[in-house]
């Protein structure tokens, strides 16, 4: 019988909240611990497991917990280097669960803490994880434990800003920064998402800093893409060293909190995800009206950019340090997938509409009674969005020219032309 620990950071401090228990992933249970329960600081830890003394379904639980872990290549590494069955997640989440997305710790009881500290890495460490990719980050992840849902490879660090150093944390201590490699197959990943998150921010639309990491002369095998994390925040928690520790902010993400699993996190048939994420933010959220705008503006620039990949593990819901507050996180994962001739299918249905190429202006003023917002409101934002965007996306350009990147002229007239923007 496996028992893993979970943990949940709440005002800067760890608080056991209950436990997985089970003989394998197939009959792994969760269930919150009574003494949480009791406490006046108890919170759900997401809103597909609400507060109760009930033992959660194996389906549930796994639900939730899957959804913290990595996917793809990575997933199968780790996989390979337990020695366990890539559905195996329980084993991979004792592996990886020290360091997760949000707030959430897992610990299976009888493993050995180890001390926490963060390693400074040297340049040639860092142009080591641009060089050789996602097998290098995913030897990160087994190393350090740490665990970051999603299908690229990618590892956590601390960037310490005055001094440009880069840092691997170590036991318990938390990351800063969510560090991505270019990807093998498509070129200019790393530039194309920064010119789509600098023409989002160009836009309104709620993204944490991001930069891009040159260890050479701006090649694909020299770059990495470093974003800051917004479920971090310096709170004056303490010091490691000299290096401030921030907390932890506890997250969760749409097909999490509406009890998705992981694997139909694309929608291949209408079953009202759009409808559904929504009415989950209307319920939740502390300023539900904010929320709702934000996520229909992110919406509309997902569809111009012709980012075919924004399923709905590509939103999330944020928390506040004392978990009573819930806002719409800022957009991540943002790329126009277009460019690189991907699937026409975009993540989920908009106004009974599925394919990008038959999508225009009325597939979005028809969403507008799914989304439980009026028509005029829909298009207003819709308009807004459209109409600031070959703007934005210029203004993005010129910034990485500036830095001295090349190819990025090209890649944005690509994207004017495969994404949604062409049929507005």
């Amino acid at each position: 019988m496996r028992n893993l620990g979970v943990y949940l950071e709440i005002n800067g401090s760890f608080c056991h909240v209950g436990n997985i228990v089970g003989n394998s992933s197939a009959d792994a249970c969760f269930q919150y611990s009574k003494a949480y329960l009791e406490s006046s600081d108890s919170h759900p830890i997401s809103i597909a497991l609400p507060l109760s003394g009930e033992i959660f379904s194996p389906e549930r639980t796994k639900n939730f917990f899957e959804g913290l872990l990595p996917e793809g290549f990575s997933r199968r590494a780790v996989a390979d280097w337990i020695k366990a069955d890539e559905n195996d997640y329980l084993s991979i989440l004792a592996m990886l669960g020290r360091e997760c997305i949000g707030a959430i710790k897992i610990v299976e009881n009888g493993n050995k803490e180890e001390e926490d500290g963060y390693e400074l890495l040297s340049m040639d460490k860092v142009k080591e994880l641009a060089a050789e990719g996602a097998s290098r980050s995913t030897q990160i992840l087994m190393e350090t434990h740490l665990s970051l849902a999603g299908a690229s490879g990618k590892v956590g660090l601390y960037y310490d800003e005055p001094s440009g150093d880069w840092y691997l944390p170590k036991g318990n201590a938390p990351s800063t920064h969510i560090v991505k490699q270019s990807h093998v197959r498509f070129s200019k990943m790393v530039l194309n998402e920064q010119i789509c998150m600098l023409a989002a921010k160009e836009l309104g639309i709620d993204v944490p800093e991001s930069f891009v990491i040159n260890t050479g002369i701006g090649e694909d095998s020299e770059i990495l893409y470093a974003t800051k994390r917004y479920d971090r925040d310096f709170t004056g928690k303490g010091k490691i060293g000299k290096l401030e520790i921030p907390s932890r902010l506890h997250q969760e993400d749409f097909a999490q909190a509406l009890g998705i699993p992981a694997s139909e996190k694309y929608e291949k048939t209408n079953s009202g995800y759009l409808r559904r994420m929504f009415e989950l933010i209307r319920r939740n959220c502390t300023d539900p009206i904010a929320a709702q705008n934000k996520l229909w503006r992110l919406i509309c620039f997902n569809y111009l950019i012709g980012n075919t990949d924004c399923h709905i593990k590509n939103y999330s819901l944020l928390y506040g340090e004392n978990l009573k507050q819930i806002s719409l996180a800022p957009a991540y994962d943002i790329v126009a997938t277009g460019v690189y001739g991907m699937t026409n299918e975009m993540s989920f249905f908009i106004g009974d509409e599925l394919d990008i190429r038959r999508m225009n202006r009325n597939t979005f003023a028809n969403a507008s009674g799914e989304i439980g917002m009026t028509k005029n409101q829909t298009l207003k934002i819709f308009d807004e969005v459209a109409a600031g965007f070959e703007s934005a996306l210029s203004k993005a350009t010129e910034t990485l020219i500036a830095e001295g990147f090349q190819g990025v002229t090209g890649l944005k007239e690509r994207i004017l032309e495969t994404g949604g923007y062409g049929n507005v």
